[in-house]
């Protein structure tokens, strides 16, 4: 890649003279053309805190599948350099998370540089003696040594850089819910530990080629708890001003033409689900961010908007963490109260729609001979300004009532569910003793719809149905998981089956929902004549078939009229393995 004045740009902004030699990047050092396989994070890490001995702590919190360290550095003034120092002296925790796509490693080289800065006190003076900073170098460390050119295609520089996936073939911005990764039951190990204020998940975006060099969208601002989803809008847009201060163009919604390759169309905001990071951190009532800068935009521009990002997240952190802390626990507080309040599973996009400039560039959309379709061909050396259509505003779909006592999971699936929990932190309990019948609320699904493909392994699956009263048999070794938490939302979410993102959303109690049992044809028909007898059996069935022409239609569905209604039929198939009680146990 050659060298831009961009690149000079931000050496000059980041100046070397009085930077420890050992302290220096190899992005630095290439002038922002190459970037470091990950010895050298382990190399900087251990480095740093030689240097700052008293400020840094550099551990490994995990190892991934290969057998490589994952590292992060705790970095403050306050003295604070455990999860238990800082939950002791009250100290706000930022978390900076870099490399979770590997191939978009921006947030590393920029965040050792941000370090470094704030440190020497350079950028984001005093920000260390208000909070600690906790740095995650590379979250998707396999994937990070997966290294070679053209990685991202669609990605301007640097010359060389890791893979999308971890070696085990996980995207880890699929898996906070599910955390089915190392790498991930890893870094929640870490949240749950060190529970950070704010969780910042740094990236490079796709899409077409365009002016605008970053977006940032922050939760809570359109889920969640409502007093963070005031704060959450504040820090999102004092991070948005800061960087425009510095020559930026961030927008606050993902830069995705609605249509793929048709900037006419537009763009449509939404609310991420529980598998993104920004939707699983406002279910905890934390804030979450996530940076997209472009990938059209040359590396080291990339990194200077990545290391711009990082100093006002430190400022911002250090003038409102204290309060923002003080918010989060109140959030907290009002979770635990939940039970009986109407909690949104999903949302939507309106079709509310305001035409906004944007700043682009000429294009052509013509015939392809290679392809069928139609190429777009954009022109970077005729800026334009567009007129399109924005949709972003956001509100709740599907809305469920949260249950009065909590959650019972059966013993059968006990051993399913609670790892699950614990990966997240979730309060649970197992009952010692059987209770016996309970008054619960049971979802039986009248209609189920498989995924057509695995999606991160699983063959997820759609349920139809509803929630209603029944008596259950309820054995010692069941799992109670109170609505009384802090992470009553994330709770619903994980427990809910009509949630994207649920246990059961994502396949992990299928054969519930497969028939085992059958009964013969002829045996069948022989109870069919056996039950015809019944008056009111032979009543029904004659409304059945003069009102379902399908299902007069259908010799199997005739004959299955009659065995739900024997003795043999298996009265679990298609009851959801988990209930909702108003008991607390």
């Amino acid at each position: 890649m050659i060298r831009t004045a961009l690149a000079l740009a931000l050496l000059t902004a980041v100046p070397l003279s009085h930077a420890a030699p050992d302290l220096s990047t190899v992005a630095e050092r290439s002038g922002f053309e190459a970037t470091g396989r990950y010895d050298e994070v382990v190399k900087l890490c251990a480095a740093f805190q030689k240097a700052y001995p008293k400020a840094v702590r550099c551990f490994e919190f995990g190892r991934t599948p290969e057998g490589r360290p994952m590292l992060a550095l705790a970095v403050s003034k306050t003295g604070a350099l455990t999860a238990a120092q800082a939950k002791k002296k009250n100290v706000p925790v930022l978390l900076v998370q870099g490399g979770i796509h590997a191939g978009e490693i921006d947030g590393k080289d920029a965040g050792f540089l941000a370090l470094r800065d704030a440190l020497e006190g350079k950028a984001g003076a005093g920000t260390l003696d208000k909070q600690v900073l906790l740095f995650v170098p590379v979250f998707n460390v396999d994937g990070h040594e997966r290294f070679g050119k053209w990685n991202r295609p669609n990605q301007r520089g640097p010359v060389e850089m890791g893979w999308r996936v971890t070696a085990q073939n996980y995207n880890l911005n699929r898996d906070y819910v599910k955390a089915d990764a190392p790498e991930m039951q890893a870094m929640l190990a870490l949240v749950n530990e060190w529970d950070p204020l704010a969780y910042i998940d740094l990236h490079v975006t796709n899409g077409a080629k365009f002016q605008p060099d970053v977006s940032i969208q922050v939760e809570p601002v359109h889920g969640g708890d409502e007093a963070l989803k005031v704060a959450g809008t504040a820090l999102r847009d004092n991070v948005m001003a800061d960087l425009r201060k510095q020559g930026s163009d961030p927008k606050h919604f993902y830069i995705s033409f609605a249509k793929t390759d048709e900037p006419q169309s537009g763009f449509v905001d939404e609310m991420s689900t529980a598998r993104f990071s920004t939707g699983y951190f406002q279910l905890r009532n934390r804030f979450a961010m996530l940076v997209e800068t472009h990938a059209w935009k040359d590396y080291p521009t990339r990194v200077k908007i990545t290391y711009n990002t990082i100093v006002s997240l430190l400022d911002q952190v250090a003038a409102h963490g204290a309060d923002w802390r003080k918010l989060a626990l109140a959030a907290d507080a009002r979770s635990a109260a939940l039970a009986g309040q109407s909690f949104p599973l999903s949302y939507r996009t309106t079709d509310k729609t305001t035409m906004i400039d944007f700043a682009g560039y000429e294009y052509t959309r013509t015939p392809s001979d290679v392809s069928g379709g139609v190429w777009t061909k954009y022109d970077e050396t005729r800026p334009q300004m567009w007129k399109v259509p924005l949709r972003e505003e956001i509100v709740p779909d599907r809305q469920v009532t949260a249950p009065g006592g909590g959650y019972l999971v059966p013993a059968a699936q006990a051993s399913l569910v609670a790892p699950k929990l614990r990966q997240h932190g979730v309060a649970f309990k197992v009952l010692a003793a059987a209770p016996g019948k309970v008054d619960v609320e049971t979802f039986r699904a009248d209609g189920t719809k498989l995924s057509p493909a695995s999606v991160e392994g699983h063959q997820g699956i759609a349920l139809e149905g509803k929630w209603q009263a029944e008596s259950r048999d309820v054995g010692k070794g069941a799992l109670f998981v109170p609505i009384a938490q802090p992470k009553a939302r994330l709770v619903m979410t994980m427990l809910e089956p009509q949630s994207a993102d649920s246990l059961g959303a994502w396949g992990m109690f299928n054969v519930s929902f497969e028939r085992k049992e059958y009964m013969e044809d002829y045996v069948a028909e022989e109870v069919a004549r056996e039950q015809l007898k019944d008056p009111q059996v032979a009543a029904a069935f004659k409304v059945r078939l003069d009102s379902d022409p399908a299902f007069a239609k259908s010799p199997r569905a005739r004959l299955e009229f009659f065995a739900r209604r024997h003795s043999s039929w298996d009265e679990r198939f298609n009851l959801y393995p988990v209930y909702r009680t108003a008991r607390v146990f």
